[in-house]
C-alpha cells in the first residue's frame, strides 16, 4: 500500500448520496460561532500576559516569553501557535514568534489599542456573567448582579484595579467613536457643552479641540474625574474646560445649551434613563438640546454590533439595553424633549438629538 492509498478519503458507502459525506458549510459556520469564545479567551490570555508588549519590534523565543510571563513554555507555545493561525502573531521559525499588524493592537500604547478591552471582557467576572446568561433570560435581571450580589458599578467602586482596566477599555473604545462624533455632528451652534459622566473627558476634549469657540464642562464622579487633567491638557483645551464632580441622579451643571451623554443611558432602565434626561432638561437653557451618543438598533435582520452589545447590557447591567429610534423618542418625550433628528456617524454610534419641548 503506497502513501497515496493511505491518505485517500474513504469511498462513500454504497447507496448514500455523496452530499452527505461532503462538509456542510452551514454546519462549519455554526461550529465556528459555537467555539468563538475559545478565540476570545485566547486573545484575553495573550493580552493579560502582555505578549505583544514583550515582543515589541523583534521575534522572541517561546522560552524567553515564558520566562517574562511566568508561564509554562509548552503551554505558551500552544497558545501562540493557535493565535498565529488566526493572524495574531506569526511563527517565524520553530518556537519563535513575532508581531503581525493585527497583533499590534494588543500593545498597551498602540493608538486604538484593544488590550484593556480584551482583558475587561475576558476577566473572570465578565466571562462568568455570560456563563450565567440563562438567569438573565429567565428573569430579565443582571446575571452579574445575581452572581456577585452587587451591580457592576458597585463592583468597580470596590475594586480599583478592575475599575482602572474598565476606564482604559472605555477610552480605547472611544478613540474611534470620538472621531466619528466630532466629524459627523455639527457643534458650531453650541456655546457651552456639558459632558455628563464623561469619564476622563476624551470625547469632550476632542470636540473642544475641533471647535475653538466652545466651552466645556466635564461632569463626573470624584473617583473617575481625577484622570481627566492629563487628557484635557494633551488636547490643549484645559483653559476652556471646567471639571465638576457630582452625581447625575441628583443634579447636573446648570446654564449650558447642550448636554452630551455618551454610552450613559444604555446602562439604565427606562425609568432611570428618563430621570437622567430630566436632570439635563431642568439644568439647560430654554433652547437647549441633549445629545445621546449610542448604537441605535436598526430594524430588520441585518448584522449590527449593537444587537450583541444589547445582550451584553442584559447580562452585565440591571436594566441596561440598547434601543431603537422609536424607543429613544419615548425616553426623550417623557423627559421633556422632542426627538429632532438622529445623526449617523462613520462608526457604529449615532447622535440622537433631542431639543427642549415647551
Amino acid at each position: 500500500m503506497n502513501i497515496e492509498t493511505l491518505n485517500a478519503p474513504e469511498a462513500a458507502p454504497s447507496g448514500l448520496d455523496s452530499e452527505l459525506t461532503a462538509p456542510d458549510a452551514l454546519q462549519m459556520m455554526m461550529m465556528q460561532m459555537v467555539t468563538s469564545y475559545w478565540v476570545a479567551q485566547s486573545i484575553y490570555a495573550a493580552a493579560k500576559l502582555g505578549i505583544a508588549d514583550h515582543l515589541g519590534d523583534r521575534a522572541q523565543s517561546t522560552e524567553v516569553l515564558a520566562q517574562l510571563t511566568a508561564t509554562d513554555p509548552r503551554s505558551l507555545y500552544r497558545l501562540l501557535r493557535a493565535l498565529s493561525s488566526l493572524g495574531i502573531f506569526v511563527e517565524t521559525e520553530p518556537g519563535w514568534f513575532a508581531l503581525t499588524p493585527l497583533a499590534t493592537y494588543l500593545q498597551r500604547d498602540q493608538p486604538g489599542s484593544v488590550r484593556d478591552a480584551a482583558i475587561m471582557l475576558g476577566d473572570p467576572e465578565h466571562y462568568a456573567s455570560w456563563g450565567n446568561v440563562m438567569h438573565s433570560l429567565r428573569t430579565g435581571e443582571s446575571a452579574f448582579e445575581n452572581l456577585y450580589g452587587m451591580n457592576v458599578f458597585q463592583h468597580y467602586a470596590q475594586n480599583p484595579e478592575a475599575a482602572a482596566v474598565f476606564d482604559r477599555a472605555m477610552t480605547s473604545f472611544s478613540s474611534v467613536e470620538n472621531v466619528g462624533v466630532v466629524t459627523g455632528y455639527d457643534f458650531s451652534p453650541i456655546h457651552t457643552l456639558v459632558d455628563v459622566a464623561g469619564g476622563h473627558g476624551s470625547l469632550l476634549a476632542a470636540v473642544l479641540h475641533a471647535n475653538p469657540h466652545l466651552h466645556g464642562i466635564l461632569f463626573e464622579q470624584p473617583a473617575v474625574v481625577a484622570g481627566a487633567a492629563s487628557v484635557l491638557a494633551s488636547y490643549g483645551v484645559s483653559d476652556r474646560c471646567q471639571v465638576v464632580e457630582g452625581n447625575f441622579f441628583e443634579a447636573v451643571p446648570t446654564g449650558a445649551d447642550a448636554y452630551l451623554l455618551k454610552h450613559i443611558v444604555h446602562d439604565w432602565d427606562d425609568d432611570r434613563s428618563i430621570e437622567i434626561l430630566k436632570q439635563c432638561r431642568r439644568a439647560m437653557t430654554d433652547n437647549g438640546r441633549v445629545l445621546i451618543v449610542e448604537q441605535v438598533i436598526p430594524p430588520g435582520n441585518e448584522p449590527f454590533m449593537g444587537k450583541l452589545l444589547d445582550m451584553n447590557m442584559l447580562v452585565m447591567c440591571p436594566g441596561g439595553r440598547e434601543r431603537t429610534a422609536a424607543e429613544y423618542e419615548v425616553l426623550l418625550t417623557a423627559a421633556g424633549f422632542k426627538l429632532s433628528r438622529i445623526v449617523p456617524t462613520s462608526t457604529m454610534v449615532s447622535v440622537v438629538e433631542g431639543v427642549a419641548a415647551f
